[in-house]
């Protein structure tokens, strides 16, 4: 059972973090660093191992903590799901979509902004962020709960 449970609040930590660096720190530095549409290129080939990366510590940390049945489990079972479930929606869902909807995106330097192709990126962008934001808040509601 401690065993379960180290792994369980590694895989949260690794997952926090992951979240963290990728959010607060790796994407405005690309951002800052390169073009737009360098930078975009660069984040959407590291976003499918994000995400990947996301739902491998999800899952980890869903199994070590139904055998350590830890302090709390039911509501971190429950936030570990909603947040598995963001990232798979992320990853199978909103991802694919904003991939297809940049193939209509020529440059996101030179075409306008009103652009119907960038309103909807726009819009998806928004969505995705707030998901990564809920994933991020839902890592550190486990991190205080443990």
């Amino acid at each position: 059972m401690q065993i379960a449970a180290t792994v369980y609040r590694l895989a949260v930590a690794c997952w926090l973090g992951g979240v963290a660096l990728f959010t607060t720190t790796l994407t405005p530095t690309l951002f800052k660093s390169y073009s737009r549409d360098i930078a975009g290129g660069i984040v959407g080939v590291l976003f499918p191992g994000y995400f990947r990366w996301g739902m491998a510590c999800g899952a980890v940390a869903l199994v070590t903590l139904a055998i350590s049945r830890g302090r709390h489990s039911i509501a971190s079972a429950i936030i570990i799901s909603a947040m598995l479930l963001i990232t798979a929606a992320q990853a199978f869902i909103i991802e694919p979509r904003a991939v297809e909807i940049k193939k209509e995106i020529p440059s996101f330097e030179t075409t306008s902004k009103d652009h119907p192709a960038r309103v909807q990126f726009r819009k998806l962008h928004a969505v995705s962020a707030v998901a990564n934001l809920v994933v991020l808040g839902g890592g550190i509601t486990l991190v205080i709960l443990f």
